[in-house]
């Protein structure tokens, strides 16, 4: 039999990126498939068709519903063909049963589906997102199917255990509408991508909403009859006290949605018409994104990357709440993590779980704060340090004084631009020439809305547009700009999925000096202008003459005079 990394050259994958996953797999175990789709290398089409001519196999990239057998779903409860990853397939000839599988050399699936059919078996191989994508197709929300014969007879011989903490809410058989609603709803967010839901009440109705690329939409008005016993399974749902309704509430709730681990954190507020209930969701499985997927221009990449393999120093990323700073912390640390390096992050929350990476959760209510934790991990010998904020002036001190003593530190601020971090720093409390002598540089970012793939379409642009962004028409590819028109796949808005726009002021000699003597932000930012610093508007304008975004969207997202 032919090798996978061999077949895989043929397809086009470099000989270099097989040989770098060989060692990774050598080193750490594992397939090669696999490892190559972490390394971002292949897709799992590419895979799909790879292992169907390893395997002598038909390819089947894309299914539509049609194809599916019509009593698959009642033959197999979803958490089955969800773990197992397989479809079963319409076919001509009865005395042959079709199925399509992610995995054609788990052999145990094939037998199983053999005993199940008792007759020969067409495998196909398909991507493991299509078979996800079509399972969740068609068992769809709440496949509260009554259980019959035939399902408990393929659950026997398939074994599937499933634990309640990790039970999928598309699975549950409860026939209560609220529990059926209040999972309707998480399933909604996370198909449509949604950061937070909110549950507000008013005087005679309650409004939902969800937070889609950073803005609000309203997603239905209910009854206010409804609203309490939504607000209550929630809390059961996140182990509250559902009696007590005259003080905030937080806490916390894991869930499998439509195949995700989803962790949702709760935080209830009494106000005058009940209480508001707002949802902040976090992927579990969602992956993280490289350097290069950000959205930085190359320049400001490369600086990064260099700015990160320092073995000292503090480098700050600031910008307001949810623009995208821990992302980007993230982003650094899996670009420089490996086995020589030691890193310790101390978080709040901990929205993504690295590995190879050791992460500490804040927990004031035992005395772990951020203060008392950076002092623990500066004994564990650390080599680079990623503090999730710096809120105070005792963890800006220690931070600091890490920075000094020979370790790389990463952290974030709340600030409007780069260089009023220094100048938030020096408010805390800490010393310029300390400062100077630590931070290397500061990265400012937002993140902006881009424009909708499937329905953008360009346009002319006024001269008052043009006039807001500084440009002439001249400097536009063929004199036109871009924008949405509105479709389903972008909900009408024009925009699907955004984009960061950044800010970086490196920190020089003359810059260490201006700290040294307490210059201010707007004199640092003059210095880091005239030294070729891209500031956030501008770097906002390049993505719109790139056709990423638009002029409306950047001016919204950094509200300058």
């Amino acid at each position: 039999m032919e090798k996978i990394g061999q077949i895989l050259e043929r397809l086009g994958v470099s000989p270099e990126k097989i040989k770098e996953a060989l060692s990774i797999q050598m080193e750490k175990g594992g397939r090669l498939g696999e490892i190559l789709i972490r390394m971002g290398v292949i897709n799992d089409s590419i895979l799909a068709e790879a292992l169907s001519i390893q395997l002598n196999l038909s390819l089947k990239k894309t299914i539509s519903k049609e194809e599916v057998a019509e009593d698959m779903s009642s033959r197999f409860p979803s958490h089955v063909v969800k773990e197992k990853k397989f479809v079963v397939l319409k076919n001509p000839n009865s005395d042959v049963a079709a199925v399509a599988v992610a995995d054609p050399t788990k052999i145990d699936i094939i037998l199983d589906l053999q005993k199940i059919y008792k007759k020969a078996l067409k495998v196909f191989c398909a991507p493991q997102s299509e078979i996800e994508r079509i399972i969740n197709e068609i068992y769809g929300f709440g496949a509260g199917i009554e259980v019959s014969k035939e399902v408990e007879k393929a659950e026997e011989i398939f074994a599937a255990e499933i634990e309640e903490t990790t039970k999928d809410i598309l699975e549950e058989k409860g026939d209560a509408p609220i529990i059926r609603f209040v999972n309707a709803l998480f399933f909604q967010a996370v198909r449509q991508t949604a950061s937070d839901i909110h549950i507000e009440p008013a005087e005679k109705e309650t409004s939902i909403r969800m937070r889609i690329d950073g803005v609000l939409h309203e997603v239905i008005k209910i009854s206010k009859n409804l609203h309490e016993p939504i607000v209550s399974r929630i809390k059961v749902m996140s182990r509250l006290d559902i009696a007590e309704r005259r003080i905030p509430q937080d806490g916390k709730i894991k869930l499998k949605v439509a195949g995700k681990d989803i962790d949702v954190r709760v935080s209830t507020l009494p106000t005058v018409f009940g209480e508001r209930v707002s949802l902040r969701i976090l992927d579990r499985t969602a992956t993280i994104l490289k350097i290069e997927e950000l959205g930085m221009e190359e320049d400001i990449q490369e600086k990064i990357k260099k700015l990160i393999r320092k073995t000292y120093g503090m480098i700050l990323i600031t910008g307001p709440t949810g623009s995208g700073k821990t992302t980007t912390l993230y982003a650094c640390l899996s670009e420089i993590n490996s086995q020589e390096i030691n890193i310790i992050t101390i978080e709040d929350p901990i929205e993504y779980q690295l590995k190879g990476i050791n992460q500490i959760q804040v927990n004031p209510k035992v005395g772990l704060t951020f203060a008392t934790g950076l002092r623990s991990i500066l004994r564990q010998d650390p080599d680079v340090i990623m503090v999730g904020e710096i809120r105070d002036s005792e963890t800006a001190s220690i931070a600091i004084h890490a920075a000094l003593t020979g370790h790389l530190v990463l952290s974030t601020l709340h600030t409007n631009d780069a260089p009023s971090a220094i100048t938030r720093l020096i408010d805390m409390g800490i010393e310029p020439y300390l400062i100077s002598s630590a931070v290397f540089a500061t990265l400012s970012q937002r993140l902006v809305r881009k424009i909708c793939t499937n329905c953008i379409f360009p346009y002319e642009p006024d001269p008052r547009e043009l006039e807001i962004l500084g440009l002439a028409r001249e400097q536009l590819p063929d004199g036109v700009l871009f924008r949405g028109r509105g479709c389903r796949d972008c909900l009408g808005t024009g925009f699907k999925g955004r984009i960061g726009i950044f800010e970086l002021f490196l920190i020089d000699d003359e810059i260490r000096e201006l700290i040294n003597e307490k210059a201010d932000s707007m004199k640092l930012k003059t210095i880091g202008i005239s030294k070729g610093m891209r500031t956030l508007r501008e770097d906002g304008i390049l993505k719109v003459i790139k056709g990423i975004t638009t002029p409306q969207e950047v001016a919204r997202v950094i509200q300058e005079d």
